[in-house]
């Protein structure tokens, strides 16, 4: 296939390659041994393509089965399976063709005795139905971890041989003898500004008193108070129920929602929930709108975008603006399969929709943010949805068989933290399940509790988006283009294009108009204003 648009030759990774780098990377990256530091590159190239079946799942296989004949220090390799559900079955590795009819389209990835990262889409589920596709998925992968432990043990380099820990436990037990009560008392300040400000005074206290021993080298310091830091956060949860903000495991922070909040936009909605705000606006258009991508399946258009913005303004740094990284794609990529479930079809709706979330502050689960905003926004426009969307991100602090689950994550409990676990949905059902593992042995009964406890804080906070817009406004905003969509004879379409486009050219500058004639004799009229709208029609 020769690539479209202007560049015939590959450039830049699409968004669509990038999202498929996240799925490799993320079930694979908790399993390299903590002692191993050694860059690690993989490259996964697509040789020979079937059009019929996504190629994802087989980059993942082949990125396992890579680690382990490499003889490199991973724990374990790993599975991965695609996971449809149609006529009330779960269906393993669905086509593209069979994906256009399931309610379902999860990818779930993890070792022979444990799920290590789930991503999907969901028409609705239920908690119990996507509990027990991932379970299905979990068993289908298990023969592919077989074939490449058979691989391993035939073609693979010998092990390598690792290096001590970095950091001793004397350090670590040192360090937490000296300066335990000092970070317990930073961990009690609530602001997170304020918070890393006293963090950062214990870590600068530290590397002086480590002045004289050069040997030291300021990551391992840094390593050994992380160890501290998480020791110190996840034993007070532990045996307390106490989380470092004064919430308890199930709490929510404080949510305010306004929607409308930009006077000319479409639609807009500004949600924050406790220090995590984002503005979240929709821009309507005509089909004229819509993204064309070009992809190995071939051409397509896009009539729903949406953009994730995290400005380093939103954390307190200041860094160069630069193009969307993976983070950000992945961020957005996930909002959208959200809210995607929910869309009215674009027989009922024939707008181009582009949601753009600015994230203005941060501390845990801004893509959650971005769906709650961007659930009120497309209200706002006046965008029919099925139902709102509302999502909240869980966690986990597990030691032995003791564990916590934790609802609505700070930054620092998805970070010393063992789980990550988004949940997206509406009241009925889920829309969207993300989930990351960092460590094995996450059982089906804590998914099953982080499941459930997540659909209490899901429905809370969409009460609370209901008491800003309880339902979509029943028209499209003023400043919004209106749009008429009609047939006409197909010999009729030269005639409204003229000789040179001239007769279609002159009615859209006569009345400001946007008209869009396909082969088939659909017209799309659009026009910001009903009178524009009809003049031009009447014109037609």
């Amino acid at each position: 296939k020769i690539p479209g648009g202007y560049m015939k030759s590959e450039g830049k990774s699409s968004n669509r390659e990038v999202l498929v780098c996240r799925l490799i990377d993320r079930p694979l990256r908790p399993l390299f041994h903590p002692a191993f530091f050694n860059d690690t590159q993989i490259i996964c190239t697509v040789l020979s393509y079937d059009p019929a079946y996504s190629p994802d799942i087989l980059a993942m296989v082949g990125a396992s089965a890579a680690c382990a004949v490499a003889g490199i220090p991973l724990l374990e390799p790993i599975g991965a399976a695609r996971v449809g559900h149609m006529d009330g079955k779960f269906v393993l590795n669905p086509s593209f063709e069979d994906l256009k009819s399931s309610r379902l389209d999860l990818v779930v990835a993890g070792t022979d005795s444990s799920v290590m990262m789930v991503e999907s889409e969901a028409d609705q589920l239920t908690e119990e139905e996507m509990l027990a596709a991932v379970e299905f998925g979990h068993d289908a992968l298990r023969p592919v971890i077989a074939m490449i432990n058979a691989l391993a043990k035939e073609v693979g380099k010998p092990k390598w041989a690792l290096p001590e820990a970095l950091v001793s436990q004397d350090m670590i037990d040192g360090l937490a003898k000296k300066y335990d009560k000092k970070i317990e008392a930073a961990f009690a300040i609530q602001s997170k500004q304020d918070r890393i400000k006293a963090i950062t005074t214990i870590h600068d206290d530290i590397t002086a008193s480590f002045a004289d021993k050069p040997e030291v080298s300021s990551l391992q310091i840094s390593m050994a108070l992380d160890e501290v830091k998480a020791s110190i956060l996840r034993t007070a949860v532990l045996k307390t129920g106490i989380r470092v903000d004064g919430r308890g495991s199930k709490d929510i922070r404080q949510i305010e929602c306004e929607a409308p909040f930009l006077p000319k936009t479409h639609g807009s909605a500004l949600f924050t929930r406790g220090e995590t705000q984002g503005i979240v606006v929709t821009t309507l258009g005509t089909t004229q709108d819509e993204q064309m991508i070009d992809s190995i399946n071939g051409d397509a258009r896009e009539h729903f975008m949406l953009q994730y913005i995290f400005p380093p303004y939103s954390v307190g740094e200041s860094t160069p603006l630069r193009a969307p990284g993976r983070r950000e794609v992945g961020h957005g990529k996930l909002a959208w399969r959200a809210l995607n479930p929910v869309l009215p079809t674009k027989e009922e709706f024939p707008y181009t929709i582009r949601i753009v979330s600015e994230i203005t502050e941060s501390n845990g689960s801004s893509s959650m943010a971005t769906v709650c905003g961007g659930s009120l926004s497309m209200m706002d426009a006046g965008v029919p949805l099925k139902a709102p969307v509302s999502g909240i991100a869980m966690g986990l602090i597990k030691e032995g068989d003791k564990f916590v689950v934790l609802s609505d994550i700070l930054g620092d409990e998805d970070h010393l933290g063992d789980m990550d676990f988004k949940v997206a949905g509406t009241k009925t059902g889920v829309t969207a399940l993300q989930m990351d593992i960092k460590i094995t042995g996450i059982t089906f009964a804590i998914m099953k509790q982080a499941l459930s406890q997540a659909q209490e804080g899901r429905l809370h906070i969409l009460d609370k988006m209901n008491d800003a817009l309880d339902g979509h406004r029943t028209s499209v905003n003023e400043n919004a283009p209106v749009i008429k969509a009609f047939k006409i004879n197909k010999d009729k379409i030269r005639e409204i294009i003229g000789p040179g486009g001239k007769v279609i050219k002159d009615i859209c500058e006569k009345t400001g108009a946007k008209i869009d004639i396909n082969d088939d004799g659909a017209v799309q009229v659009s026009a910001v204003g009903a009178n524009k709208l009809n003049d031009a029609i009447a014109r037609i």
